[in-house]
This record gives structure tokens, sequence and C-alpha cells, in this order.
């Protein structure tokens, strides 16, 4: 009802689907009524209360409900054609509503009306009043059958005692005339006497007992004989007056008894009543279910009469409350187009209408001045905000702003490049679900801190923080410094190396050239004990030796070479790392494993050989330091294998089951590091640097294989295509645009190491 249908714009009406559907359903309605009414479990009988209620509900609602629809139909084009492109849903809307007052109370009276009606109408022409005519007719009629059954048995008795009396007296002999008559009394009978047909077929009467002067022939009739004779025991006959009876005299051939009772007149008359009433009364009852349904038709027209009274009534109140609104509703489009200026002009009559039309014109007044105040403002707004915006955009630190709430109002892309490494994807959330270790900056009473944030799709990173209080926020802002603590720290560690390779580096080569000199020119003249002299010497020598090794891995260290990259085959690099320990261990097993389609890489051939080189020489150690006492062969197994990620990525993959990895794992990579007795610990500090020098990924696990150490080195082919030919500095300089990264992950539950 509420859709706008071309027949709503275009002004007129006409049926539409709910209306059609609701004609069926009243057309289905009327015959299920006629099929019920007509049918045969209801031709003889009144329809129940109940059953002409629902009927009545049943026709009435839908009826109703299309007398609705029309109404609606009719105020919803009234009310276009008098409101410009309007919909007409308030029109509607109050005929519907006058039409619910309406129909509501009279489906109410309806089934008031018809069940009062019916009610009274079921208790005349209920079975219980039927019941009682028919008992009235029942009981006169039982009378009458019991008065013949009493004659008929007494008769019977009374003429088998007579037979006896005649066996002893004569029939004319004063015993048997009392004895006779005391019959009669005690049987309570009105008039008796034997009847003897004779040979000439005519009836005597002998003996009679309160004769009425009647004819023999007139008691008995030759049928009443002709009965008796066939066998019948008795003959029962009901006259006007009285009820008669005749039976076979014992003892006697052709003899009969006659006997009567005189009937009850005033019973007689009731019964004759009762009988007159009761047919009057299934005649009445015949035209009952006619009388019926004509009262309940009227009524089904006269409520839906009623009805449509009510709807006509409604259209008409409809038109004059919706009319004054047609000018409000063209005045507010215009108003809602721009034009702040139009004014309505109030009706006359002081009511509802005429103060909302005041109203209107007073808040478009208002509007109108507040219009031109707010473009003002907002473009002072719009003009300090993209002012704001320039300066965020530019600033390298990350600035956001939270609300009271903590919820992230305003965030630059520093920000969010630092915290989620995506754009737009902090504004809206809270500062506690994106950033905790910001958020407990603003609960905590320090406003400025060093925070380190973890991230989930990065490295952890360190962040200076500093939170400043504006109105019911705070704006945070804080930079990322993990980089630059990284690189002090290396600077810290290089500062080291170089200061302990210069100290230790000039004694030894005096010390070394002593001890030659020493075991040349005296080792021969020592007398005694030569051997320990030459033992001594050595040691001296061989120490000095292992003293300038580890001054070189320092000065090493402290001065990484410029990388110089160029296209090289990566097989080749990792197949010359081990081969260089499989000629010199050859009781370790090396298995190497490279597929055939890998493209060349763009790489610093020495660096990326010596970082695998130092990778292999700490598997070897570790399997000779686990192999300490064993003498089986082989002692061990270091398997490397290269392949390509699912990323394009190159992993490289070195394998050993030797002593497996410490516990302090998270600092393997560490400057000066080391669990081996005699090692520098930056063997390792070495492969981490070269490998943030190609952009690479540096991570160590347990062997899955059982135990050991897998070390996994991860180079992305697409960050280093671009640097053929270019030699750079891309150690600490450029660490925080692609920084290396050491994972460091313990698969003990996964692989059972």
């Amino acid at each position: 009802m509420d859709s706008d249908g071309p027949e709503v714009r275009s002004g007129s009406w006409r049926f539409a689907a709910p209306e059609y559907y609701t004609l069926a359903v009243i057309v289905s309605v009327a015959v299920a009524t006629y099929i019920v009414v007509t049918g045969d479990a209801q031709s003889d009988r009144l329809l129940t209360p109940a059953l002409v209620a629902t009927i009545m509900v049943a026709n009435l609602v839908p009826a109703m409900a299309l007398i609705v629809l029309v109404g609606s139909r009719v105020a919803r084009a009234r009310a276009v054609r008098s409101m410009a492109g309007g919909s007409g849903r308030l029109h509607v809307r109050l005929v519907a509503l006058f039409s619910l007052i309406a129909a509501a109370p009279t489906l109410l009276v309806v089934i008031f009306a018809s069940l009062l009606f019916q009610f009274g109408v079921n208790f005349w022409y209920s079975d219980r009043s039927r019941g009682m005519f028919e008992n009235a007719a029942s009981m006169a009629q039982a009378f009458y059958e019991d008065s013949q059954k009493s004659v008929s048995a007494n008769t019977t008795t009374m003429a088998k005692d007579l037979g006896d009396y005649l066996a002893r007296y004569p029939i004319d002999s004063v015993p048997f005339q009392n004895a006779y008559g005391q019959q009669v009394v005690l049987r309570e009978l009105n008039e008796s006497a034997i009847i003897e047909i004779g040979a000439d077929g005519i009836a005597r009467t002998p003996v009679m007992v309160d004769p009425d002067n009647r004819a023999a022939e007139t008691r008995i009739s030759p049928e009443t004989v002709a009965r008796l004779n066939r066998g019948e025991k008795v003959v029962v006959l009901q006259k006007s007056d009285r009820i008669e009876a005749a039976t076979r005299l014992p003892g006697r051939p052709n003899a009969y008894v006659y006997a009567s009772r005189d009937a009850n007149i005033l019973g007689l008359e009731q019964f004759d009543r009762a009988r007159s009433v009761l047919a009057d009364y299934n005649a009445l009852f015949g035209r009952s279910q006619q009388l019926q349904l004509q009262f309940n038709g009227a009524l089904y027209l006269g409520s839906l009469l009623l009805l449509a009274l009510a709807v006509f009534a409604a259209i008409v109140v409809a038109d004059r409350i919706v009319r004054p609104l047609g000018t409000l509703i063209g005045a507010t489009r215009s108003a809602a187009g721009g034009d702040l200026s139009v004014r309505v002009t109030p009706p006359v009559r002081d009511d509802e209408i005429a103060v909302l039309t005041r109203a209107f014109n007073r808040m478009t007044e208002q509007l109108e001045g507040q219009t031109g105040a707010l473009v003002n403002a907002n473009e002072q707004l719009e003009a300090r905000r993209s002012f704001i915006e320039a300066v965020l955009s530019g600033v390298s630190s990350a600035v956001v702003s939270v609300d009271a709430d903590r919820r992230i109002l305003l965030a630059n892309a520093a920000a969010e490049r630092l915290i989620c490494q995506s754009a737009d994807c902090l504004t809206g959330q809270t500062l506690d679900d994106v950033a905790p270790e910001l958020a407990r900056l603003l609960t905590g009473d320090e406003r400025e801190a060093i925070v380190q944030l973890s991230r989930k799709d990065a490295e952890p990173a360190t962040l200076a923080a500093k939170a400043v209080a504006q109105g019911d926020g705070f704006v945070l802002s804080f930079e990322d410094i993990t980089q630059q603590l990284l690189d002090q720290r290396r600077a810290a560690w290089s500062d080291v190396a170089r200061r302990i390779a210069h100290e230790i580096k000039n004694p030894l080569t005096p010390i070394q050239l002593a001890a030659e000199r020493l075991q040349r020119r005296f080792g021969d003249k020592v007398e005694g004990d030569s051997a320990t002299f030459r033992k001594l010497t050595d040691t001296v020598i061989r120490q000095v030796h292992d003293m300038r090794r580890m001054v070189d891995e320092f000065s090493s260290f402290a001065r990484m070479p410029k990388p110089t990259f160029g296209v090289e085959d990566a097989r080749d690099i990792l197949r010359q790392a081990v081969f260089l320990f499989e000629v010199a261990k050859p009781d370790i097993v090396f298995t190497v494993k490279t597929p055939s389609g890998i493209e060349p890489l763009v790489c610093d051939r020495r660096l990326l050989s010596q970082a695998m080189t130092n990778i292999v020489k700490n598997a070897v150690e570790a399997i000779e330091e686990k192999s300490k006492n064993l003498e089986s062969t082989p002692i061990g197994h270091i398997d490397a294998e290269l392949d390509m990620g699912p990323g394009g990525e190159l992993v490289i993959r070195i394998a050993d089951d030797g002593i497996g990895l410490p516990e302090a794992r998270d600092a393997i990579a560490e400057p000066y590091m080391t669990t081996r007795q005699g090692g520098t610990g930056l063997g390792l500090a070495i492969v981490k640097k070269i490998v943030e020098q190609h952009y690479g990924e540096l991570e160590f696990s347990d062997n899955p294989a059982g135990q050991g150490t897998c070390v996994t080195l991860t180079l992305h082919p697409d960050r280093l295509r671009s640097l053929a030919g270019k030699g750079e500095e891309l150690g600490m300089a450029q660490g925080e645009t692609v920084p290396g990264r050491i994972r460091h992950r313990q698969d003990r539950e996964d692989n059972g190491a």
C-alpha cells in the first residue's frame, strides 16, 4: 500500500494485487460457507453459535479488508492530486486508522449480536427443547401403551380365573356372579362380559358386569373373533374413550371374555395437545435455519455498509487534514533544494496546521541566517584542516590523535606505516587494540618513554614516544629508533674490535719472531730437555698464530668491505662452500641439493661465499663437539639445500645433527657471543651483517630431522635485481630501508628435537 506505483503518480486508482487477492479470498470463503451451510451434516439441524460466528468473521474480515484497501487507493489518488509528487502515505494512514477504528467495534458488535442471536435460537431449537416436546408426547403414548398392556394382562388372567369358577359353579349361579364382579373390581375394569357365539353364529351374552346395554356384536367384532380363532391369545383395541380387550374363555368352546377400561379424558387431551405442539415445533424448526441465515446476512450487509460509510467519512476528513500539508511539502522541498527564502502563508483557522506553518517559517528564516554563518566557518575549518594534513603528511615522526576513550581520531602516514604497515588501518580503532604498549603510556604517570612495540606481521620496533594532553584526549608522537639503537650498538662493537685489534696486533709480531729465533738458535743447544724446549716454543708460536687470526677476525668485523653486486650462480656458491669442508672433513657426510631451475642471483659472490662458509664451519664444529668421544664413521651429517619459496624468494637451508642451539639462542648472532672454547663470537655476527647487506633474513631453528641446528638464509631476487653492478655500503647506512632480520625458532614440540 505504501509503494509508489505508476497508477499512484498518475492520480488515478485501480485494483492491484492486494485487492485481487482479497477478492479471491472473499469468493473462496463464500464458496466454503455455501458448502458448509448446505452440506448434509447441516441440512437437518441448526448451525452452532461458534460455527456461525466463525463463518461470519471469515466472511466479514476479507470484505472489510477489501473496503479498506479500496478506500486507501482512493485516498492515495486524491492525496497525489492535491500534494504534487507526494505518495499520499499520511492520507492513507489516516483513512486506515479511521477504518480500523470503525471496523474493530463493528466486528465485535457483529460477533456479539450473532452469538447472542444464535444462543437464543439455539436454546429454543436445541435438542433439549425438542426432546422436551417429544418426551411429553412419548409420555402420553407410553401411558396408553401401559394401559393397554394392563387391560390385556388383566383380561387374560381374569379369563383363566373365570374358567376355574365355571368348573365349580354354574354360569347363572349367584356365587359365580359374585366372583365375577369381584374380578372386575379388583382388576380396575369398568365393564366385562362373557360372550358365546352359537351354532347359528349369533353372539349372546349370558353374564355381564356393569352393562351399557350394547349388543354383544358391538363388544366383540367378527374380526376380533377371527383373530382369536387364529391363535392370538388376546386382542386389545383402543377406542376414543376406552381400551377394550378380548380373549377366549378356558373350558368353553366359542366363549369369549370381553373387558374394557375407560381412558383418562384429561390425559387424552394432554396427549393430543403434546402431539399438536410437537407438530408446530417441527414446522418452525424447518424454518429456523432460513431465519438464522437471513438474520446473519442482514447483519453482514449492515456491518459492511457501516464500514463503507466510515471509510467515506475518513476520506473526507483526511482530505481536510492533509490538504494544507501539500503546501508545506512543496515549501519543504524547495528548502531542501537550497531555497531557504521560501515562506508559507498560514491558514485562516488558528489550528495545529497554522502553528506548524509559522514554525516552518521561523525555521527557514533561522536556517537561512545560520547557513551563511556555517558556510563561512566551514571554509575556515577546511583551510585549517588542509594545512594540518599537509603538515602531518610532511612530518617524518608518527603522530596519532585519540579521544577520551582512546579511540584514534587522526593518524598520519608515518604512524600507519609504523604500526600496521598499511594505509587507513588506524582511524576509528582503539589504541588498546592496535598498540597496547602505547596505550599504557596514557594510563601511567610518565608521558614520555621508550616503548617496545610488538607488530603482527613485522619485527618488534623500539619507539621513542611522547604523549601530550589535548582537551579530553591525547596527541602521541613517536619515532622508530630501532635501527638507530642497532647502529649505535654495532658502532660500539666495531670500535671495541678496532681497539682490541690495535692493542693486540702490535706485540704479536715481536713475540712470534722472538719465539722462532729462540727455537732456531737454542733448540739444539739445550741439554737434557730439548724436546720440552721445542714443545714450549711451538706452543708460543701456535698461540701467537691463533691470536693473530682472532685479531684478523676483529679487524674484518670492524671494517666490512663494500659489497659489489653482480650476477652469480647461487648453486655454485653453495657447492664451493661445502666442497672446502667436504675435502677437509672426510668423516662427515655432506649432502647438497640444488634444483636445476634456479635463475642467477644478483649478489656479492665473495661476501655470500664467506657467509655460507661460516655457517658450514659452525655446523662442522657442532658435529665435532658432539662426537669428541665417538669412534664411529661417519660422525655426523650436514645437509645443504637451495630452493625457491612460494613468493619467489631464494631459500638456502644448512642443517646438521650436532649439539644444537644454545639456551641463549636469541643472542646467538650478536658480536662476541660464543659457546665454544677458543671462539671469537664474530662468525655469525659477520654472517648477519652480510645477509643484511643483501636485504635478506637469517633464521635459526632446531633441525626438523632430529637433533641439531637448521640455519635458513632467505634472499629476495626482486630486491637485489636493481643493484647489479653497484657497490654500496649497505650494512649500516641502508639498514633502515630494507633491514635484515634474524629469527629464532624452537620446534621441539613439532619436530621432537
